[in-house]
């Protein structure tokens, strides 16, 4: 039995590269989450190396969640007519559930900003380019990265802190603005079409370096438009992160090519459910924090839970979980769910026979 369920995330036809990627991503947000990162990232402090976690961990899903759409719509060979239109519809359903789940979690009092409903909304979009090859996606991603740090500015600088406000950035993820991180996800869908051979994970992990290191470089922190900084939504952030995620990609790709791809097998079945260990660890969190204010009523979800030091803990029972579920039960209990409500709404009506 586990030989068969670890078959799951080894079969022929999926990536090892693209999961371990998605463990990466899943613990450098829970970094994000639950460890103090200071005042940012210095490369000549090894103390405050943790901080690159913040703003690039996000990116870097939502640049796999691009390359997964390429790859479930036909990868190098997008999807024509019917088979499209169903893609096209299993696709909206996943979008659906994964806003529905984002808005529940950002409901709670889990003090972070939840990328999932922009990830729900992000998924729509991608409808609007979902039938382009890997150049026009390029594209896309780069005309993106340029004009979306401009709409954001101009958006944020017209809005007001009230109420409505606040309730329309929650249901919209506009922490994670989707008019630029269609970017990363047009990104994404390059690589996807493009195959995840080798030569081409070796091109992106090349080219995305090299644009992270111009991006990060060009780049200002003072400047709102070409702001380096963390979530700053500036052009530096765009082209730094972004490279930054590719490169990852291509790395991740490159290693799962070699006998360190079972080294890191249980990293790569956390990134085989990567819906699941992210919605837990925000469970833990609100549940730690109904038992905690229950019994101190000045108890902070954030500072509270952070003196608790609970990264690793945290991090090794995802780890440790994920790994016993995908021997035992295969995919991730989420992942499944979203997998069959969307095969199930989105499969086309059958005409009943006529009776003889």
């Amino acid at each position: 039995m586990s030989t068969l369920r670890r078959a799951v995330i080894d079969a022929p036809g999926r990536e090892p590269g693209v999961d371990l990627a998605r463990g990466l991503a899943v613990f450098g947000m829970f970094a994000a989450h639950l460890l103090d990162t200071g005042d940012g990232f210095v490369w000549g402090d090894p103390s405050t190396w943790v901080a690159a976690v913040d703003g690039n961990s996000s990116i870097l899903f939502a640049t796999l969640a691009g390359l997964s759409l390429a790859l479930v719509s036909g990868g190098a060979e997008p999807h024509r007519g019917a088979r499209l239109g169903l893609t096209c519809r299993e696709i909206l359903v996943r979008a659906a559930c994964i806003w529905a789940i984002g808005v529940v979690l950002a409901l709670t009092p889990a003090p972070v900003y939840v990328i999932l409903p922009a990830y729900g909304i992000l998924f729509v979009a991608s409808l609007a380019v979902i039938r382009l090859r890997a150049l026009p996606l390029v594209g896309v991603a780069v005309a993106s990265a340029v004009v979306g740090p401009f709409v954001v500015a101009a958006i944020g600088s017209g809005s007001a802190p009230n109420p409505e406000g606040a309730t329309i950035s929650m249901l919209t993820g506009w922490h994670y603005p989707f008019v630029l991180w269609i970017a990363f996800l047009a990104a994404g869908m390059a690589i996807g079409r493009a195959g995840l051979g080798v030569r081409m994970a070796l091109v992106a992990l090349l080219v995305g370096a090299g644009v992270s290191i111009l991006g990060f470089a060009l780049g200002d922190p003072e400047s709102e438009i070409l702001s380096t900084l963390p979530h700053s939504s500036g052009m530096g952030e765009a082209f730094g992160s972004g490279g930054l995620a590719i490169a990852i990609i291509g790395a991740c790709v490159l290693l799962c090519r070699t006998p360190a791809t079972w080294l890191v097998w249980p990293i790569r079945a956390v990134g085989s459910m990567p819906l699941t260990a992210y919605v837990a660890q925000l469970v833990a969190w609100d549940v730690w924090f109904a038992v905690a204010s229950a019994r101190d009523a000045s108890v902070t979800p954030l500072a509270g839970f952070r003196e608790l030091e609970p990264f690793w803990p945290m991090s090794i029972a995802v780890l440790v979980g994920c790994t016993a579920w995908t021997l035992l039960l295969g995919r991730g209990p989420l992942e499944r769910m979203v997998g069959a409500i969307a095969r199930t709404l989105s499969a086309p009506a059958v005409a009943p026979r006529p009776r003889q």
